[in-house]
């Protein structure tokens, strides 16, 4: 790559930052006015046969291109305090993506264009996906912790056998199930924990029986090893029906996770940078 190449494609990457907006919501996008002449288009009606083309593409892989293209209005200046109302397209980083596609390739703005946002689009799905994996991260601790205080509530209670009042617990939720049913359905290896293996719907709906036991333990009073594993199980199915009512899908059915183990050993908010090529 030739030195002139070298300040073009800097210059492009700047540029294109430069013209970056965001909507309230911190959503990154846009306006076709303001990219169409770094792309090498001096003509607005030329620069809309790529955008048609776009959305062409968009709509042709099944994804609305409504979503991505928004129409709209804005003022922009004319020069000695002039200004003048046009009409406007604002543009997610996939539609400028898509844009620079169904662009003139002999044009070299756009390959380094190309590179950009193919660029934004994959470092913002490496974020949707470390701040997914955070908050499974997150919800496991809650469920852990959530259990030692369970486990203080039913040794107050008078529970010995704390393996027996654990799967009536999950026998409520699941519908029958024991935690050792669970694994073999699941692909769960007896050695791990099966709560470590499970997504975020399905630990939350554990963390809401786990509290609402422990409460109804303190609250009532409970005494005595069956009463507090039958309200385990009592609880676990009011839970499970909640679910049902709501129209969600029951916990038996919902897919294993990858083990939380191998996740927590992933450095969190840390995005590696992808090269510019």
């Amino acid at each position: 790559m030739s030195e002139n190449e070298i300040v073009l494609k800097q210059h492009t990457i700047k540029l294109l930052d430069s013209l970056k907006s965001n909507t309230e919501n911190g959503v990154e996008f846009w306006f076709a006015r303001d990219i169409q002449k770094m792309l090498g288009y001096s003509d607005w009606g030329n620069f809309q046969n790529a955008i048609e083309k776009a959305k062409v593409a968009c709509d042709g892989v099944g994804i609305n291109h409504c979503y991505h293209f928004g129409d709209t209005t804005r003022m922009i200046a004319l020069g000695k305090n002039a200004t003048r109302q046009v009409d406007d397209i604002a543009l997610t980083r996939y539609a400028c993506y898509l844009i620079a596609q169904n662009a003139d390739p002999t044009k070299p703005e756009i390959a380094d264009a190309m590179t950009y946002f193919a660029i934004q689009t994959r470092r913002q799905e490496l974020t949707d996906q470390q701040t997914e994996t955070q908050k499974r991260i997150v919800l496991r601790n809650r469920v852990k912790e959530a259990n030692h205080h369970l486990f203080d509530a039913a040794k107050e209670a008078g529970v010995k056998h704390y393996g027996s009042f654990n799967d009536a617990g999950y026998k409520g939720l699941y519908g029958g199930f024991s935690v050792d049913d669970l694994k073999q359905k699941k692909g769960v290896s007896n050695k791990e924990d099966y709560l470590d293996n499970i997504g975020r719907a399905e630990l939350a709906a554990n963390e809401f029986r786990i509290t609402q036991t422990e409460q109804k333990l303190n609250h009532n009073n409970i005494k005595g090893e069956m009463p507090a594993i039958e309200t385990h199980r009592e609880v676990a199915k009011e839970v499970r029906n909640t679910i049902k009512k709501i129209g969600g899908t029951m916990p038996e059915d919902l897919p294993r996770e990858e083990s939380i183990k191998k996740l927590k050993k992933v450095k969190q908010n840390t995005i590696k940078e992808l090269p510019l090529k």
